[in-house]
């Protein structure tokens, strides 16, 4: 592993479902909410999430296939909502419109790790930081502004374009920042999406999110590559970067 104090970074870019904010436990939480109110006693709460959860890479391929215009991720999880809930036996008529909107702003409303504000305000003191996500621009404002995610810039797909691991998110990111991809740092807490960073010639940074998908989880456990960095979590990362807690 590359000694990461002598990385020439200039920026650091961060996956942000599952990376930064902890988006199954959020999701199950509110759609329970969801759930209890509208008396839909067939609605499993971790079930519907990891259901919803499912459609998101799916959705996201017809776009970088092509066969679909760009479209944002909060209309692409509208539909994929609405299909969840023909899984559960639920009709979109039998639910208040307003409801399901309220819903579909979940991934609006998600928590932090508890490592991830303080980590990203100690990394800020040094470094651009700013979301590379596949999240649009208004969900990205949303949950920084619940959350306390103390971003330099909010970067969602729109600017790009384009979702991950399409080469062009990583690359028209870099061209926003007006840096080359060298020295750029994607951080993130899933192999694919560091090797695909790593392609355009960004430097990568692993933290484990060994929970993400439950207490189950298989996947994005351990590094599967040598990335340049990998800390523990975002306090890690701070301090393998020499950022101080002042």
């Amino acid at each position: 592993m590359t000694d990461a104090i002598e990385l020439d970074l200039r920026a650091l870019v961060f996956d942000v479902f599952g990376t930064v904010v902890d988006w199954r436990s959020g999701v199950i939480s509110q759609v329970a909410e969801f759930a209890r109110k509208h008396v839909l006693t067939a609605i499993d709460p971790a079930a519907f999430a990891d259901v919803w959860r499912g459609h998101y890479s799916p959705s996201m391929e017809e776009v970088r296939s092509g066969r679909r215009p760009f479209t944002r991720l909060d209309v692409l999880h509208r539909e994929s909502l609405e299909k969840t809930l023909a899984t559960f036996g639920v009709t979109t008529a039998s639910v208040p419109a307003d409801a399901l909107t309220q819903l579909n702003l979940a991934w609006h409303r998600l928590d932090p790790w508890p490592d991830s504000v303080p980590g990203l305000t100690r990394l800020k003191g040094r470094y651009i930081i700013a979301p590379l996500s596949n999240g649009n621009i208004r969900l990205m404002l949303d949950m920084a502004k619940r959350a306390g995610l103390p971003w330099d810039a909010i970067l969602g797909a729109e600017t790009a374009q384009a979702y991950k691991p399409a080469p062009e998110a990583y690359l028209r990111t870099a061209e926003i920042l007006d840096l080359p991809p060298e020295q750029i740092c994607m951080v993130a807490a899933h192999n694919s999406d560091l090797a695909a960073a790593r392609l355009c010639g960004m430097r990568t940074a692993f933290i484990p999110r060994t929970t993400e998908h439950g207490h189950q989880q298989t996947k994005d456990l351990v590094p599967e590559q040598e990335w340049d960095i990998v800390a523990r979590d975002m306090l890690g990362l701070a301090q393998k970067l020499g950022c101080s807690p002042d």
